[in-house]
């Protein structure tokens, strides 16, 4: 095994089952569906219960196709999507950590997918099976511009998080 082939199946082995297991749990988790439509709506997601769904359905088919080495560079993309997404409404102004509700997370999953995808998928992937090898700097652009701009997209037309009522104070005001 090549140290490349080495690199690019402990990166999928270990980002893509993550992935899946963040969508199983938006699904199956403590909350379930019913928790993640909730806690969308508060992000201002709209409609909360079809970006729910959608979260957790790409969430786990990117987990997937990362895991199997499958049409390299789309689950990157797909990850980098969603990444951003969360970062703009769930960890933005929270500072870096993490542990604080930070960006930390966030941009080390996108930023692993997209040196996945300039990695490639290698030898020992279903893309290697089929002799299907695309890595280089053109699927990491590919991965983040294709990422970023669905994102960027789907914030245009969905995000709608709530707006302190013109000239009252919120409670972090005081």
């Amino acid at each position: 095994m090549k140290g490349h082939d080495a690199a690019a199946l402990v990166l999928r082995a270990t980002l893509g089952p993550m992935l899946f297991a963040h969508g199983w749990n938006k699904v199956a988790g403590p909350g379930g569906l019913k928790g993640t439509t909730g806690w969308f709506e508060a992000l201002g997601l709209r409609p909360a219960a079809v970006h729910a769904r959608m979260a957790a359905g790409t969430e786990m088919a990117a987990g997937v196709g990362i895991a199997l080495g499958a049409a390299n560079p789309l689950p990157a993309a797909a990850a980098v999507g969603l990444m951003t997404v969360a970062a703009r409404t769930d960890h933005r102004g929270k500072g870096f950590f993490v542990f604080k509700g930070g960006w930390e997370y966030v941009g080390v999953v996108g930023g692993a997918a997209v040196a996945l995808a300039a990695l490639g998928n290698g030898t020992y992937s279903l893309d290697g099976l089929l002799r299907r090898q695309h890595a280089g700097p053109r699927p990491a652009l590919l991965a983040a511009g294709i990422g970023t701009a669905s994102a960027a997209a789907l914030l245009a037309m969905c995000y709608r998080p709530d707006e302190k009522p013109a000239g009252k104070p919120d409670e972090t005001d005081q």
